[in-house]
């Protein structure tokens, strides 16, 4: 019998495949402290929560016997998923059940922004009757921007043909065929904030997509767009949103999603031309009762079959595999990283090869682990080693993996190839019996770079003093250099530079490093780094 702990305000319904189950005894307890919970929760073999309780590092050592951590929601920053992964707990989520919910309230928000609903209503309130000060716009034939077609998106998209709109979408992952069988247009951020007469973003909040929405994104757009955000707070900068509606450039916006929740900028909540919600997409009737329904199906699964979808970290591997494996884990998620930042773009195509002694082994973990590497560059955080192929296959992406034992001068050699139209990447590395990773392969280049968390990239003409005047610029920027690999092709000919440095540089250093002649391209390269990798930290995600 297991037994299963709920807490927080939870939809019944959606639980009610987990009471009717014949090896399940569930205990529904609210509202309970932070000590009471710890006192009991040794007793369970899985616990679901929403975003009130935390699940932290404490309570998490006090459950003995828990298997299974269910967040009936997406986020999970209420969970300490690495004491969970650390002590072999599965941490799942729900992360599709709200989309037509997330969905929905974009198009109310669209329509409200359109039709100013939320202003009329406040001043019929008010006892007034002004119907000239609340004169809309009409959907019909205007442009709907769509800046990531995810689930959510792709969703929005759908239902905003139904009124005859022209629809643009932009994601890296979109392909001309997908998006013509979507009837929309495929389309660069540049040409959505130049056409759109309204634009609504969709995307994870990542590096690349915080503050996608800025003075310079707002600058090029049509004077009089309206702006809808339901994704995520910190995509849209808020300020420069502000100054380009009190400009008049800006028609409007509608906020559902804020930088810091609760918010507290009256800008941003007293604003007339603004609408705002206090993170409402998810929060329907149905959508509870979805999150509730699809965590309590995973977790029959995991008890009755071992079939995970949805985990946030990873399961146990057999002892035998992990101490084989453990010293290609994060060099194959590092390979990864290179190739992806170097291509800048998402790949159209992905060629992995495992070569010498790997052959040997199960490699499958190791694919996942490049496979995440490469598609966390565009979707942060929902990624993970269980669903990274299942991703890859739902953005329409094939990967192919070859197996050799040629030993192509190293006892075991990977390499990982990404392709987007007539650009290639490839990256090869190794791991030396007493030396540990190393890069070794780079476009062909031959090195020998110990894979660590800063890295500089240069690609440079074969001339005399190219090293001197690096070196010269980092030292007057104060970057220390670790170490420093040349590969060239022929003297005189085209080269490349790879630094490790002790720290993370800004762009104004690889502004400064452009000033020197025969210099082509820089690039800042970011990658995940532990010292000392355990198995733990190797399988948190």
């Amino acid at each position: 019998m297991y037994k299963i702990l709920v807490t927080d305000s939870i939809n019944i319904q959606g639980l009610q495949s987990l009471y009717e189950h014949p090896s399940i005894l569930v205990d529904k307890k609210d509202q309970l402290s932070s000590a009471e919970l710890r006192e009991i929760i040794g007793n369970y073999d899985a616990l679901i929560v929403r975003s009130q309780t935390i699940v932290s590092k404490e309570l998490i050592h006090s459950a003995h016997r828990l298997q299974i951590i269910a967040r009936a929601g997406v986020g999970v920053d209420n969970i300490d998923v690495e004491a969970a992964t650390r002590k072999g707990i599965i941490v799942i989520n729900a992360p599709g059940a709200n989309t037509i919910a997330a969905c929905e309230h974009t198009l109310a928000m669209l329509l409200s922004l359109a039709r100013r609903i939320p202003h009329a209503y406040q001043s019929m309130s008010n006892g007034e009757w002004n119907r000239n000060a609340f004169k809309g716009v009409e959907l019909y034939e205007k442009t709907l921007g769509i800046i990531g077609m995810g689930k959510i998106g792709t969703e929005v998209a759908k239902r905003a043909k139904s009124f005859q709109m022209k629809i643009l979408g932009y994601d890296p992952y979109l392909t001309e065929e997908r998006a013509k069988k979507l009837g929309i247009v495929k389309a660069s951020i540049n040409e959505i904030a130049i056409q759109s007469d309204f634009i609504t973003v969709h995307t994870p909040l990542i590096k690349e997509t915080r503050n996608l929405v800025n003075d310079e994104f707002l600058q090029k757009t049509k004077r009089g767009v309206r702006i809808i955000n339901c994704a995520r707070g910190g995509i849209i900068d808020e300020a420069a949103l502000i100054r380009a509606i009190q400009s008049g450039h800006v028609a409007g916006a509608a906020l559902d999603v804020f930088t810091q929740e609760p918010p507290t900028n009256l800008d941003l909540l007293q604003h007339p031309n603004i609408i705002v919600t206090p993170h409402l997409g998810a929060s329907t009737e149905e959508a509870q009762e979805k999150v509730a329904k699809e965590v309590s199906d995973e977790i029959i699964n995991i008890f009755e079959s071992q079939t995970i979808r949805h985990a946030v970290n990873a399961p146990q591997m057999s002892g035998e595999t992990q101490l084989k494996m453990k010293p290609y884990l994060q060099l194959g998620e590092q390979l990864a990283e290179i190739a992806i930042q170097l291509l800048k773009k998402a790949p159209e195509k992905i060629d992995i090869a495992y070569y010498g002694d790997l052959v040997e082994e199960d490699t499958s973990l190791l694919t996942r682990y490049m496979v995440k590497g490469i598609l966390s560059y565009h979707l942060s955080d929902s990624v993970n080693l269980i669903n990274a192929i299942h991703l890859l296959k739902e953005h329409g992406l094939s990967y192919n993996v070859q197996r050799n034992a040629t030993n192509k001068g190293f006892a075991n050699y990977m390499e990982l190839v990404l392709y987007k139209g007539d650009k290639k990447v490839n990256i090869g590395a190794t791991v030396l019996n007493g030396y540990g990773a190393r890069i070794v392969n780079i476009n062909n280049y031959r090195v020998d770079v110990r894979p660590e968390q800063h890295l500089l990239y240069i690609k440079h003409q074969d001339i005399p003093g190219m090293i001197g005047q690096v070196g010269s610029i980092l030292g007057s920027y104060s970057i220390n250099i670790g170490t420093m690999q040349v590969g060239r092709a022929a003297i005189g000919g085209e080269a490349i530079m790879i630094l490790t440095l002790d720290k993370k540089i800004e762009q104004e250093v690889t502004h400064a490093l452009h000033s020197i002649s025969g210099l082509e391209d820089v690039q800042i390269l970011e990658l995940s780094y532990e010292e000392e990798l355990s198995v733990e930290k190797a399988l948190h995600l």
